[in-house]
């Protein structure tokens, strides 16, 4: 209980400091604040590994999987990485909305912070979820391995999309049913003129922005769940890597094309979660085989695009 206080309160900490501290006036965030607060939360990340270690060696947090500090460390590890890799496609479908919405960067920040916020309430709830259905309906693992597997073979065979569809988005539609929508655009979620409250594009990028999360922990967390199910585990690796993810998207957003294979990549780690998860009654495969395979493909993805920029221009 006490080490789920002092996360909660370590996130809180941060996320205040962030918005009150570290970015409390409008300000663009250039490629070099970005590349630093990346670099700080990868490591972090990667830091809270130890903790991890310590805790389940220690009985600082409960275990009923029986698991040992090694397995606990590892699972995590793992866990974390397929999260992260899997937020990078979110990261490039921020970068369509913004610009959709035509928000500009100084505004951006601010509805990271929120719709990250907002992702950590949901996925909590969802992490709950799954590992209740998980523990009360065993085979529901098949489907979530087959749906898992289902999204990898989509996401290998997809087409990229670099363009938003407003008028055919229907939370688009359903924010326009309830609120007068301006063009105007501004940093505030809602401005008044002649006394009617409007909302602005600031607040729709907002909104759909919590959606396409939702969208993607539907894939992400049954990835996760097919690591472990332990819920420590699940809820620590899902947010450490989205707490990251603002400053990621300032530092990849715009280089979505100089990741050209990155998408086969998730694709790969997708496949392999989803038939991991379908045979985990059958097949016991160890975490070092996850983990190996997991940086093999993302090493791959990036190894492949960078050969391909060099050789070939876009």
């Amino acid at each position: 209980m006490y080490l789920w206080i002092g996360f909660f309160s370590f996130v809180a900490l941060f996320l205040v400091l962030d918005l009150a501290v570290f970015n409390r006036k409008h300000h663009r965030i250039s490629f070099r604040e970005a590349g630093l607060w990346s670099s700080f939360w990868v490591v972090l990340g990667l830091a809270f590994t130890f903790l991890v270690f310590a805790a389940y060696g220690r009985g600082w947090v409960e275990n009923p999987n029986a698991l040992s500090p090694s397995q606990a460390s590892l699972k995590y590890v793992t866990a974390y990485l397929v999260e992260l890799s899997l937020s990078m496609d979110n990261i490039f479908v921020m970068a369509v909305i913004f610009s959709s919405f035509g928000i500009q960067p100084e505004y951006q920040h601010k509805v990271l912070f929120w719709g990250i916020l907002g992702a950590i309430v949901f996925r909590f709830l969802a992490i709950l979820f799954g590992v209740a259905l998980i523990k009360q309906f065993d085979w529901i693992i098949y489907v979530f391995g087959a749906f898992i597997l289902f999204t990898g073979i989509k996401l290998f065979f997809a087409r990229d999309e670099r363009k938003l569809s407003l008028e055919k988005n229907p939370i688009f539609r359903l924010v326009k049913r309830f609120f007068v929508v301006t063009s105007h655009q501004s940093p505030q979620f809602f401005i008044k003129r002649m006394d009617v409250l409007m909302a602005t594009p600031t607040f729709l990028a907002l909104v759909i922005i919590e959606f396409t999360d939702l969208l993607f922990a539907v894939d992400s967390i049954p990835a996760v769940l097919a690591i472990t199910t332990d819920t420590f585990l699940v809820f620590t690796s899902n947010i450490m890597a989205i707490m990251g993810l603002r400053s990621m998207y300032f530092f990849l957003g715009n280089m979505a094309t100089a990741f050209r294979y990155f998408k086969y990549s998730l694709a790969c780690i997708l496949v392999f979660v989803g038939v991991k998860l379908c045979l985990s009654h059958y097949v016991h495969m160890p975490e070092w085989l996850s983990l190996g395979f997991i940086l093999i493909a993302l090493a791959l993805g990036i190894i492949l695009s960078k050969w391909s920029n060099k050789n070939k221009p876009l």
